[in-house]
């Protein structure tokens, strides 16, 4: 699988726009994000009263965040109903698990360059919550497969296991030297004595291309009547709990018809409705981030 490249600048065509970003738990903030839910429909508001441009919100995750992709079309839908139609548009999300699987592998083969046979690598995110942080495990183990590293362990910032716990679990498997790769926007809180911390994922550069384009297939789509917020509500089906709808396979989905209250609850539909709404499939792929 070939590493993914940034976008180049002027890949897209270039619109008047005002972009606005968003981040949830991989530390989208860090990218200058803002929180969905009040910061979010500020920003969005304050877009709307700017200028007549599009205001265009891009969900920052990457890939493993698709909570954040529901909050912020949900906060568009509610705030579409003090725009003129037109006006505002939902982007693809930043990244997809398999855009982070490939930007991993890139990361880890620097990281074991100097010392194939004796270097760990320490996959590192915030803890989120069971199904994101379980997507993690699922992501590095990608990353040892498709690689030719030894070892490839999994640490979450502020959880189980923690960095200390990760470090010391490739120390007992013998490795002499443990680089942590970030798979989040955000630097780790506290770094363990004696790992090396082999700096952010994504430059400021390349990750501002990747939401160029982004933003650009947003603009794209709304001249062609597409706000891209339908598909956003969509976004967290088929990750967290399977559930019944019952006798006849209805569901009802709730109107959070409030920005300014932050929801984040995912009533996820299992294997049996699985969307394409950019989650990994299967294996990385190796394809341009857009």
């Amino acid at each position: 699988m070939a590493a993914i490249a940034p976008e180049r600048p002027g890949r897209a065509t270039e619109s008047a726009a005002r972009v606005i970003l968003a981040g949830g738990h991989e530390g989208g903030s860090a990218a200058g994000a803002v929180h969905p839910g009040r910061p979010l429909a500020e920003a969005v508001r304050a877009g709307l009263a700017a200028s007549s441009e599009p205001v265009c919100v891009v969900p920052m995750t990457l890939g493993r965040d698709p909570g954040l992709i529901a909050d912020c079309a949900r906060a568009l839908r509610w705030l579409s109903r003090e725009a003129e139609p037109g006006r505002l548009a939902l982007a693809p999300p930043f990244a997809t698990v398999d855009h982070l699987t490939a930007w991993l592998r890139t990361a880890a083969l620097k990281a074991v360059r100097a010392a194939p046979d004796s270097s760990a690598v320490l996959v590192t995110a915030p803890a989120a919550g069971p199904f994101q942080d379980a997507d993690l495990f699922r992501v590095a183990r990608l990353v040892r497969q498709y690689g030719h590293h030894r070892w490839v362990e999994v640490a979450f910032d502020g959880g189980d296991p923690d960095l200390a716990e990760g470090a010391e679990r490739c120390r007992r498997l013998g490795a002499g030297h443990v680089s942590l790769i970030r798979a989040a926007f955000a630097p780790p809180a506290e770094l363990p004595a004696g790992v090396l911390d082999t700096g952010p994922l994504l430059s400021d550069a390349a990750i501002a291309q990747v939401v160029r384009a982004r933003s650009q297939e947003a603009l794209h789509r709304l001249a062609h009547g597409q706000d891209g917020v339908a598909e956003g509500l969509d976004a967290e089906h088929g990750h967290g709990y399977a559930h019944s709808h019952g006798p006849g396979g209805g569901h009802h989905h709730h109107d959070h018809a409030d920005p300014d209250a932050h929801h984040t609850h995912a009533h996820a539909h299992g294997e049996g409705h699985r969307h394409a709404h950019g989650q990994g499939h299967g294996h990385p792929h190796g394809h341009s981030p857009h």
